[in-house]
C-alpha cells in the first residue's frame, strides 16, 4: 500500500464522512445478518444475496440512494472477504464498526486518468459524489492501481492508499547471514554488533488523567480527545517511520534474515486474570506490555518479510540468551546482567544481545530437550578453560 495524507475542504469533508458512515452502517448490517444464523438454520447470506437486498433498499429508501453505491457495495465485499478470513483461521470474526474509530471506505474500477498530478508536492484523485480531492505527492504514486481507500484517523487526518504491491529489495550478493534479537532495552540487536532502537514515545499520562477527570459530553472532553488522538498519532507516526527505516537498512544489507519467532500476541496478554483467581505483578506486567508493543516488534518483522521476501527465516527463540555463542553451552548464569554475557567454560565475555544475535543467525535453536538442529547437545555443564 502507498498512503497519501489527503488535504479536503470543508464541503468534501462532509461527502468523505458520509461515505464513511455508509460504509460503516452496510458493514454493520452485514454483521447482525451474520449474528442471527446458528446451527439448524439457512446459512446467512452471501455477497450476491446481499446485493440484491442493496438494490432493494436503495429503491425502497431515498437517504440511501443518496450515498455511493460503490462505497456500500465493497463494504459488503470487505465484509465477504473478512468472513473468508475467518472460516480459514487466519484473522477473527468481524466486529462492529464504530463511529470516530472505524472511519474509512474503498474505491474501486480505477483507472489511470482518476490521478492527475498538479505540482510536484500535491495531486488530485477522483472521488465518486465528492469530486477532485487534493493530496499530498510525497513519492510518486503507483503506475495503474486499480482501487485505493480513504480513512480518517482518531487525530482527524485523512489519508488515501493506493493497493499496490511493492517490489521486494534486492539483498547485496555476498551470501552475509544476520540474526536479529528482539529486546525491550535495546530494540534490535544484529548479529555483527549493530544495534537499531526504537524512538521514545512522547508522554500521553497527562492527558489520560484530564481526560478521565473531564465530564462526559462536555466540550473540553471532547477537545482532550483530539489531543490525545494527536498525540497518539504522533507516536505511532515515529514509531512507523523508524519500523521501514529500519526494515530497508537490514534488507539491503543482509542477503540472509533470521529472526526470532515470537508469539508477540501472547507474550503481551493482560495479568489481570479473573475475579477468582486475579493475577500477580499486574501493574509491571502492563508496563512491559506497553513497552513490546512500542518497539514495533510485530512492524518490523512484517515489513522485512515484505521486503527481504524469500530471504527471512524464523528461528526458535529458546535459550538463545542462555547459550554461548563460541562453545554452545548453555548456563542461565552466564548472562550476568540485561546487557552482558559471561560464559564459564571458555571465558567469552560480550554483549547479551549481540550473543543471542549470534546464536540466531548460526541457527542454534535449542529444543527442551537440549538438542539444536546441527545435531549436537547444547546443555552440558559448563568446562573449564583450556
Amino acid at each position: 500500500m502507498s498512503r497519501y495524507r489527503v488535504e479536503p475542504t470543508p464541503a468534501q469533508e462532509a461527502v468523505l464522512l458520509r461515505h464513511c458512515a455508509d460504509a460503516r452502517f452496510m458493514w454493520n448490517l452485514a454483521v447482525e445478518q451474520q449474528s442471527h444464523w446458528r446451527p439448524g438454520r439457512q446459512p446467512a447470506p452471501g455477497f450476491v444475496e446481499q446485493c440484491r437486498q442493496l438494490t432493494a433498499a436503495r429503491q425502497a429508501n431515498p437517504w440511501l440512494a443518496g450515498g455511493s453505491h460503490m462505497v456500500q457495495q465493497q463494504a459488503l465485499r470487505d465484509f465477504a472477504q473478512a468472513m473468508r478470513n475467518f472460516f480459514r483461521g487466519t484473522h477473527r470474526k468481524p466486529r462492529w464498526r464504530k463511529v470516530g474509530r472505524d472511519e474509512g471506505f474503498r474505491i474501486v474500477a480505477v483507472r489511470p486518468e482518476h490521478v492527475r498530478r498538479l505540482n510536484r508536492h500535491h495531486a488530485v484523485v477522483l472521488v465518486p459524489k465528492c469530486g477532485w480531492v487534493k493530496f499530498r505527492l510525497s513519492r510518486p504514486v503507483p503506475d495503474a492501481v486499480k482501487s485505493f481507500r480513504i480513512a480518517r484517523h482518531a487525530a482527524g487526518r485523512w489519508h488515501v492508499a493506493f493497493a499496490h504491491i511493492p517490489e521486494p529489495l534486492s539483498g547485496p550478493g555476498t551470501g552475509e547471514v544476520a540474526g536479529i534479537d528482539r529486546g525491550v532495552r535495546v530494540t534490535l540487536a544484529v548479529s555483527d554488533g549493530t544495534m537499531f532502537q526504537a524512538p521514545a514515545p512522547r508522554p500521553v499520562a497527562r492527558l489520560q488523567r484530564k481526560l478521565s477527570r473531564a465530564k462526559r459530553g462536555s466540550n473540553r472532553r471532547r477537545k482532550l480527545q483530539r489531543q490525545l488522538a494527536r498525540a497518539h498519532a504522533r507516536n505511532a507516526d515515529a514509531r512507523r517511520d523508524w519500523a521501514e527505516k529500519t526494515s530497508t537498512i537490514i534488507a539491503r544489507r543482509y542477503d540472509l534474515i533470521r529472526i526470532e519467532d515470537l508469539n508477540i500476541r501472547g507474550m503481551t496478554r493482560s495479568a489481570k486474570g479473573t475475579a477468582d483467581a486475579p493475577g500477580q505483578n499486574v501493574r509491571q506486567k502492563a508496563g512491559l506490555n506497553r513497552a513490546i508493543l512500542g518497539s514495533a516488534w510485530g512492524l518490523v518483522a512484517t515489513r522485512l518479510e515484505r521486503k527481504a521476501a524469500g530471504r527471512v527465516q524464523k528461528v526458535n527463540p529458546a535459550y538463545t540468551s542462555q547459550t554461548c555463542s563460541q562453545c554452545m553451552t548453555r548456563d542461565r548464569q552466564a548472562r550476568e546482567s540485561q546487557a552482558v554475557f559471561r560464559c564459564r567454560a571458555c571465558g567469552y565475555c560480550g554483549n547479551a544481545d549481540v550473543n543471542a544475535a549470534r546464536n540466531i543467525a548460526a541457527g542454534h535453536a535449542v529444543t527442551a530437550r537440549g538438542r539444536s538442529p546441527l545435531g549436537r547437545r547444547m546443555n552440558r555443564e559448563p568446562q573449564l578453560s583450556p
